[in-house]
């Protein structure tokens, strides 16, 4: 893990570990727990929880999938619904050191689990396989520039700009582009709720 800033939202290392935590009591869960549901290991829940280490983005995306919810519900507040306008300015925009960063473009609203989101690889980069979510979860990717290699359940899917595609949230799914420009594509997410004795760690997955 790095410890370079993974955060571009204001938001310190020690208040996300504790909307983590806090999280995570709510749903009376323990460490162990979350990190068996994650595949992250304990000490690394645990120094995220403490602030003591920044998460790339594919580990805070998985804690937040083990949790049943989204990246930008741990980096923000629910605001009232009603009209919101997200100016450029506010929007949370996370970056992984290896070469990508996701722009959150959805407000967080009480009890609603979406996330609409701007992703930017740059050439060559290969976001990760990502954790299943919960079963009635759907999600819409729609390419803007460049190319982009979908990929859900092992099975890979070729999109270039224009193109769009939906799968069920509840697969294996990784984002990546193999081509020599950068990629920009969107993603809407809508997360279902399935109880957390259905949810199952990912193979493999990360650990420190």
């Amino acid at each position: 893990m790095s410890d370079g800033n993974a955060l571009s939202s204001g938001l310190s290392m020690a208040e996300l570990g504790a909307r983590i935590r806090a999280e995570r009591r709510a749903r009376g869960m323990a460490v162990e727990r979350l990190a068996e549901l994650s595949g992250v290991s304990r000490s690394m829940v645990s120094e995220v929880e403490r602030g003591a280490k920044t998460p790339s983005v594919l580990v805070l995306d998985r804690l937040a999938t083990a949790l049943g919810t989204s990246i930008a519900r741990l980096l923000d507040e629910p605001v009232r619904p009603g009209v919101v306008i997200l100016h450029r300015a506010q929007q949370h925009v996370v970056r992984d050191p290896s070469g990508w960063e996701r722009r959150i473009l959805s407000p967080v609203l009480p009890g609603v689990e979406f996330e609409f989101m701007r992703t930017t690889l740059e050439p060559g980069v290969d976001a990760g396989e990502f954790s299943p979510h919960a079963l009635g979860s759907h999600e819409y990717v729609a390419v803007e520039t460049g190319e982009l290699r979908l990929t859900v359940d092992g099975v890979p899917h070729r999109l270039a700009g224009g193109d769009a595609a939906y799968f069920p949230g509840n697969r294996r799914h990784a984002f990546a582009n193999d081509s020599a420009d950068t990629c920009v594509y969107y993603l809407a997410m809508a997360l279902g709720q399935a109880a957390d004795a259905h949810r199952r760690p990912l193979p493999g997955g990360p650990h420190e």
